[in-house]
């Protein structure tokens, strides 16, 4: 039975935001594949849309070129965003909160209901620390 689970988004800065709803195939899975299977849906509704401004977990390096004063957009790589947002919870830039409690590995399982509220903390560096 999939579970439509909805995600905030938030800053140290304060900035909140939804990330959208996402779909899981099985309530219960480890932080690295929520991790997973929300980046490749973002990836997937960004590439189909094409919106003006990429809002997802970890920003690409290059959402789009410009040459001669033309656009040119590139599909994203999900797999390239996964690699980054792993690279940033181990390097303590991102946080993650499942029902207000921090999941420090990756490889927890996490038993996911209609209700669970699952919080992205990215983690803004101080000014000249």
């Amino acid at each position: 039975m999939a579970l439509t689970i909805s995600i905030l988004d938030e800053t140290t800065a304060g900035e909140r935001r939804t990330a959208g709803a996402f779909q899981f195939d099985t309530p219960a899975l480890t932080l690295r594949e929520i991790i997973r299977r929300r980046l490749q849906q973002e990836v997937e509704r960004f590439n189909r849309t094409q919106p003006e401004i990429f809002r997802g977990l970890v920003q690409p390096e290059e959402i789009e070129r410009t040459l001669n004063g033309v656009r040119e957009r590139r599909p994203l790589d999900w797999e390239k965003q996964f690699e980054k947002a792993l690279a940033a919870f181990r390097g303590n830039s991102l946080m993650v909160l499942v029902d207000g409690r921090q999941i420090t590995e990756l490889d927890e399982t996490i038993h996911l209901t209609e209700q669970t509220k699952v919080t992205f903390l990215k983690l803004v560096p101080l000014i000249g620390g």
